[in-house]
């Protein structure tokens, strides 16, 4: 029998968006293949405590004491590709491959990748760089903008600013922006922390819930009338673009409660566009995705006017996978199942480890220049 490729699926993690990495994980956990994968779970806890065992997950989302729970954690040494016990009691576990599902802050935003690109691990996803600029969006828009894609307009203020000058914040923002405007924290997704200010009053207050999430704020104009369409990025170096979606929202806005919690947001898959405009979207999202280096996946959000005007919204590098989710959902349309897009996916995650093994890590000068 051809020995199982042993995946451990990284969740949970110290980020607002814990509780939706659970159940993206245990979407991802359940689909793989049993006969060609051993998945190997390993939850991080709320605090950042690492654990891997059969109860991990039950243990996360009933947020039940840890004690006595074997501690393992990835070590930071090439070859080893391994889980090491911290109580030094337990055997290591080989890990083949890393499929991280850490949505937000330590774990989409490149730290966890530069802890597996220190442990020489093949890992889905994005690399460092991508990683980190796919996280922060002022940094993400600014290169959009470099790189000559359709962004809103937007200003941007840090945290200390709201706390301490809050008039010259909110100058920045009318100065720059019309209302109604999208109050963001730049570093955390699945629509944590975000407001939309209709007028100044609500601007200060989002701006107030926003720098509890971060330390960099970002505001952008609401263009009235648009649709809310997102694109999935499938790839390395030859990025392939899914068919578009619509997301129709419950709420005036797609915010958290009505992605997770009212259960009242429409998708509708394909999104019902002319085809210029798919075209136009499908081409802006490899833009996109290879503007901020990014390789093995992404989701790609739009605005679309009602005259077809395309904007780029942003990028991101750990899309949810649960069951309602768009980036599955996306790929599914196009013809390409949930179980074989993680197929797809952990491929991919070989492929860009074994091309970065090609690069040269050492250098012997002609002479000991540095023999002293």
């Amino acid at each position: 029998m051809e020995k199982k490729i042993r995946v451990g699926v990284i969740f949970g993690g110290r980020s607002g968006e814990h509780e939706v990495s659970l159940v993206s994980a245990s979407s991802i956990i359940n689909a793989l293949d049993k006969d060609k994968y051993e998945v190997i779970p390993i939850g991080i806890t709320p605090d950042g405590r690492w654990l891997s065992s059969a109860n991990t997950m039950s243990l996360l989302k009933a947020k039940s004491r840890i004690e006595g729970e074997p501690e393992r954690i990835i070590a930071p040494e090439p070859h080893r590709r391994e889980l090491v016990s911290v109580e030094h009691n337990a055997p290591p576990e080989e890990i083949d491959v890393v499929f991280p599902i850490v949505h937000g802050t330590y774990g989409e935003d490149g730290t966890l990748q530069g802890l597996l690109e220190l442990a020489d691990i093949p890992y889905v996803g994005a690399g460092v760089l991508g990683s980190a600029l796919g996280m922060d969006k002022v940094l993400q828009k600014k290169i959009f903008k470099q790189e000559d894609l359709p962004v809103v307009k937007y200003a941007w203020v840090l945290s200390s600013e709201v706390r301490v000058q809050q008039k010259k914040t909110i100058n920045v923002c009318e100065k720059s922006l019309g209302y109604p405007m999208f109050v963001k924290p730049a570093n955390t997704g699945s629509s944590v922390g975000i407001t939309k200010a209709h007028n100044r009053k609500e601007l200060m207050n989002g701006l107030v819930l926003a720098a509890t999430f971060d330390r960099k704020i970002i505001v952008e104009e609401g263009v009235k009338g648009v649709r809310e369409i997102e694109c999935s990025v499938l790839g390395n170096d030859t990025p392939i673009a899914s068919v578009p979606g619509e997301i129709i929202p419950g709420n005036e806005f797609y915010d958290y409660n009505a992605k997770y919690v009212d259960g009242n947001s429409t998708p509708v898959i394909p999104a019902d566009l002319p085809k210029k405009v798919v075209k136009e979207i499908q081409r802006l999202a490899i833009r996109a995705f290879r503007s901020l280096d990014c390789w093995g996946m992404a989701r790609v959000d739009f605005f679309v006017t009602g005259r077809g005007k395309v904007y780029l919204n942003e990028l991101n590098t750990i899309p949810g996978f649960t069951s309602i989710s768009m980036y599955p959902k996306l790929w599914e349309a196009s013809g390409l199942a949930y179980a074989d897009l993680l197929d797809k996916l952990i491929t991919l995650a070989f492929e860009m480890h074994a091309l970065k093994s090609t690069r040269a890590t050492s250098y012997s000068p002609s002479s000991a220049w540095y023999d002293v």
